[in-house]
């Protein structure tokens, strides 16, 4: 558990695979918003995401651990792993409440688009506040009254999990989207190459 008065972020997602818009995207947030830790969350049964994560879950937490070591205040958390059943952003917010911590649940638009679909909304909004990740032309708003909205603006990197694993499968380089340690790591692994 971290110190009183921690403010901590906490970026959720599938990670198949990590790549370098969501390590741009937990640092910017983390020095905007004066953030003391950013955790990023691997899911670990993402219910609306179900029959299309490739990576084992281990194998996703192994990336995001990679990508994430060297950065000051970056860290990987297992609480999703580690928890029974499907991952609803209710339940691992109330596993990450302490004493004194305020969460930041940080989302892009179009997460904040799909909250309307989310399982437990109204309790969410009462254990975190949200910090939109915005890229230039987009805004978001939030799902109803009464969320603490933060708007923080990222550079626009045209860079998404899916094309990571389309270049794999054909074979392209995916050297500079994802960092090195992960480019290794997908390529000993043997990760989204065609059976």
């Amino acid at each position: 558990m971290g110190p009183a008065g921690e403010r901590l972020g906490v970026l959720g997602g599938t990670f198949d695979p990590v790549h370098v818009g969501h390590v741009v995207a937990a640092v910017d947030v983390r020095a905007a918003l004066g953030l003391d830790r950013v955790l990023m969350v691997p899911a670990g049964d993402p219910w609306q995401k179900q029959g299309q994560v490739v990576a084992s879950p281990e194998q996703r937490f192994a990336m995001v651990e990679l990508a994430c070591r060297a950065l000051d205040g970056i860290e990987v958390s297992r609480v999703e792993l580690d928890a029974p059943g499907p991952s609803v952003t209710a339940d691992t917010l109330e596993r990450l409440e302490a004493d004194g911590r305020e969460l930041v649940l940080l989302l892009g638009a179009d997460a904040v688009a799909n909250m309307p679909t989310w399982r437990r909304l109204e309790e969410t909004r009462h254990l975190a506040g949200i910090a939109v990740i915005e890229r230039a032309g987009e805004h978001a708003v939030p799902p109803g009254p009464g969320w603490r909205f933060e708007h923080v603006t990222i550079p626009r990197l045209d860079v998404s999990s899916s094309e990571i694993r389309r270049r794999v499968g054909l074979g392209r380089p995916i050297d500079g989207l994802t960092p090195p340690a992960v480019v290794d790591f997908i390529r000993d692994e043997g990760l989204y190459t065609p059976p």
